[in-house]
């Protein structure tokens, strides 16, 4: 299945997204393909630019790099950073499948949405834990997916807040079919099962999968397969 097809014509849910700002950064190549080769459906790829949140992280260099190195994977990047729509084309050329924005960063997100579509790229809307459901739920039908924040962001290795699974339950019943729903931050083997339950398809997880000695059981345990048991990180 083409990249560009994996959000909107899932082979499978829930997908699981391999967060590789818990990856070792002196090994990406390889983290990236152990995780993919371990059954993570795609890479999610944090862009923090130290002003909307307080840490500093990758740019479209690494994006091209590994693009270049998984050339059939899904680059999902996550821009937290005041201006998103500076650096669609620099993501769309350095070969992102997927473009996620702040709704708290942009004053019309349906034309973000829509610019990143003439990239070629499908588009997500995050919101924040402290932001009011309100603000997401009148630009839905412009985005691909929605991702909720279930840490305030800037640092993988936080502890889930599990108050946001209200705005995942009120996003999940507004949804087409064809859209998804995702969650980030203290996703692990033990909140996975909360989070489908109330509506969640996507799950993005750094430390759950990184901070395993086995990137292939983390994966299972998160999307709840047979035979693994939830409970423990």
């Amino acid at each position: 299945m083409p990249a560009t097809t994996l959000l909107t014509k899932p082979p499978r849910t829930p997908l699981i997204g391999a967060s590789i700002l818990a990856a070792d950064f002196a090994k990406m190549g390889r983290e990236a393909r152990s995780a993919l080769e371990s059954g993570a459906d795609f890479l999610h790829f944090d862009v923090m630019d130290g002003h909307f949140v307080p840490n500093l992280t990758m740019g479209p260099d690494m994006c091209r790099s590994l693009h270049r190195e998984l050339p059939d994977a899904l680059i999902d990047v996550h821009l937290m950073v005041t201006d998103p729509g500076l650096f669609a084309e620099p993501f769309a050329a350095a070969g992102a499948g997927n473009l996620t924005f702040h709704v708290e960063a942009v004053e019309d997100p349906a034309a973000l949405a829509a610019a990143i579509h003439e990239l070629d790229m499908t588009a997500g809307i995050a919101i924040n834990p402290p932001t009011d459901v309100s603000r997401i739920m009148p630009v839905l039908d412009a985005v691909d997916m929605v991702l909720i924040m279930s840490i305030n962001p800037g640092f993988a290795g936080q502890t889930f807040m599990p108050e946001v699974l209200d705005t995942v339950r009120k996003v999940a019943s507004a949804l087409r079919p064809d859209q998804r729903l995702a969650i980030d931050g203290g996703v692990n083997r033990a909140t996975a099962p909360a989070c489908l339950a109330a509506g969640c398809d996507v799950l993005l997880a750094a430390t759950a999968i990184y901070g395993s000695e086995d990137y292939a059981e983390a994966v299972a345990a998160l999307r709840g397969e047979a035979g693994i048991v939830s409970g423990s990180q």
